[in-house]
């Protein structure tokens, strides 16, 4: 396992990062199977657990909790709030929710503090001024040591820092975006600005939903877990699926010839970008871990770069309306209008 400095922190964490948002519901991922997964992830070097409240509403972080009891000292733990975790206020950037939700967390988690708390959305509606500050008082109070964005679009990202600086306040030192072969686009905009400002980046969704898991083939039935709750993210009849069809056939050609696995090289591709600290792994099952761990010392030379380079150019994402940091104006029209 290799591990890098999260951003300016000084803190050491392995590039391979186990993502817990399959733990419960989400994955349907029992207690056995994920303290199963976190002691072979924790035996193979991953140090770096990152969860939500929003997963499994709560249901995630209890079943971390009950897999790190013990061990808490040998982890880098993560976990995020925003979401909704209720009506009205129990969601959001307000210092009101982001104290009650800190403290749910932990006490689901069964710790007094997390390493990294991270803003899962950007709140449009919570002035960054608010959030910062609530984060800066939790930090000081001692029950975060760190705190970070996770799907900010670039431009957020700066006005965040701005206003840590304008107001005095502690900052992002991380962000947390989606990223794959598939999915590009935060090369041209959101990679740029986080190494600019020095921050880590803890790249989620690295096989692209099982896009880049092998599972997904053209001419084949899918039948990943994925497919089953999101059909229309693999309907070959949409042509933004039938790019990602054929680009998956032609990046397997590319892994052969590398002699490495499907996986290999998505998780490779991901952890070879500069900007880059971890990418976050999210198995359902031991047996995934186990071929998502086969990554972790693999390192891709210049002409595989150049080949996956041809087949999926910088920066372009191949899905489009499959992205999560998009500017709210453009996804709500009533922010595109004038206010009467």
């Amino acid at each position: 396992m290799q591990y890098r400095t999260l951003g300016r922190t000084g803190v050491q964490v392995s590039t391979l990062a186990l993502g817990a948002m399959n733990f419960g519901a989400i994955g349907r991922t029992t207690q056995e199977e994920a303290t199963a997964i976190v002691d072979a992830a924790l035996e193979a070097g991953v140090n770096l657990i990152d969860t939500a409240d929003w997963y499994g509403e709560g249901q995630s972080e209890e079943m971390v909790g009950k897999a790190i009891a013990g061990r808490r000292d040998d982890i880098v733990l993560a976990t995020k709030a925003t979401m909704p975790m209720g009506e009205r206020n129990r969601q959001g950037g307000s210092r009101r929710w982001l104290f009650t939700a800190l403290d749910d967390s932990l006490r689901r988690l069964g710790v007094d503090h997390v390493d990294l708390y991270q803003m899962h959305r950007w709140d449009p509606t919570t002035s960054d001024e608010e959030t910062l500050s609530a984060l800066t008082d939790l930090q000081r109070a001692g029950k975060i040591r760190y705190f970070g964005s996770s799907t900010f679009p670039a431009y957020r990202i700066v006005q965040a820092q701005w206003a840590a600086r304008e107001h005095r306040l502690s900052r992002y030192v991380t962000e947390q975006p989606s990223y794959s072969i598939l999915q590009r686009g935060i090369e041209s905009h959101v990679l740029p600005v986080t190494e600019e400002y020095g921050m880590g980046v803890l790249a989620w969704s690295p096989l692209a939903s099982g896009w880049l898991s092998g599972a997904v083939r053209k001419g084949r039935d899918v039948a990943t877990h994925r497919s089953a709750v999101l059909p229309e993210r693999f309907d070959p009849s949409q042509p933004y699926n039938q790019a990602r069809y054929d680009a998956v056939e032609r990046l397997a050609e590319v892994a052969d010839e590398a002699g490495l696995t499907l996986i290999q090289l998505a998780l490779g591709f991901v952890t070879t970008h500069p900007a880059v600290t971890a990418a976050l792994i999210g198995p359902r099952t031991p047996e995934h871990l186990r071929s998502q761990l086969a990554a972790a010392d693999t390192v891709l030379s210049a002409d595989v770069l150049d080949a996956i380079d041809e087949i999926v150019a910088p920066g372009t994402d191949l899905a489009p309306g499959e992205k999560f940091d998009t500017t709210p104006a453009l996804l709500d029209a009533s922010l595109r209008r004038r206010r009467h």
